[in-house]
């Protein structure tokens, strides 16, 4: 499903219109010709479509994902998904006002890049990896790892954000991200690691043991690299649930 799919970013547009809309036949904005909805809201939804048009002709998602509900921004990946950045960090704890982030892992375009601290984890290597990015995704990272690294290293992260939990309890899938894995088949290599085992591996490699941190960073790789399959699964998922089911009148 593409952002051209969708009217729910228009205000006065829920999901029972959009849905109208849909059952009408008007399922692209090429398709929109005020028929099923009143004046004001055409005048609102074309004002959206011309607007729409030129941030997508420029790549801007972010317009998009300032209106869409923080469940419904799996919409954007269609549109974003040559140059979306999958991101997961490992920290020594909980609280970003006395805790570190020692390893950031972003996955992009097949490759992972990996900022340890201490050696190449700085603010600048931060900005500029986000703002190449058109969109991030990570995996509870608007309630933990975006805000995290807005405290530790100062920074605004603009860049238009999919935390793929929102979407995933969307279709039933509950839990860590872990969790979800197992429960869509998505295995892994390594042994079970926790967020505890996370932050004993950093407090092993400080005192020399150099394997322990390349443990860390395989496991922090391993997040976010199975984030991509993950939000394949469920934005088809959703794409049917949401978007098909109403095309084909069910």
């Amino acid at each position: 499903m593409r952002i051209e799919n969708s009217f729910i970013p228009v205000r006065g547009v829920g999901e029972v219109t959009e849905r109208r809309l849909w059952e009408h036949g008007i399922t692209h904005w090429d398709e929109f010709d005020g028929s099923v909805v009143g004046d004001t809201l055409t005048d609102r939804i074309e004002t959206f479509i011309e607007t729409g048009r030129t941030h997508l002709e420029q790549g801007d998602v972010a317009p998009f994902a300032e209106s869409l509900p923080a469940a419904s921004r799996w919409r954007l990946y269609e549109n974003a998904r040559e140059n979306t950045c999958f991101l997961d960090i490992e920290t020594t704890g909980l609280g970003a006002s006395h805790h570190d982030v020692t390893t950031v892992s972003l996955h992009r375009n097949g490759e992972t890049t990996t900022f340890v601290k201490g050696r190449d984890l700085t603010r600048d290597r931060l900005v500029a990896a986000l703002d190449a990015a058109s969109l991030l995704v990570t995996f509870n990272g608007q309630r933990f790892d975006v805000p995290f690294l807005e405290t530790c290293y100062d920074l605004d992260v603009t860049t238009p954000h999919v935390d793929l939990m929102y979407p995933c309890k969307k279709i039933g899938l509950d839990g860590g991200l872990k969790a979800i894995e197992r429960d869509v088949g998505i295995d892994r290599d390594l042994p079970e690691i926790s967020g505890r085992d996370a932050v004993r591996l950093w407090r092993e490699y400080e005192r020399g043991d150099d394997a322990a941190l390349e443990t860390l960073i395989e496991y922090n790789r391993a997040d976010t690299q199975h984030m991509e399959p993950l939000l394949e699964l469920v934005t088809e998922r959703l794409h049917e649930q949401v978007f098909e089911s109403v095309c084909r009148g069910e």
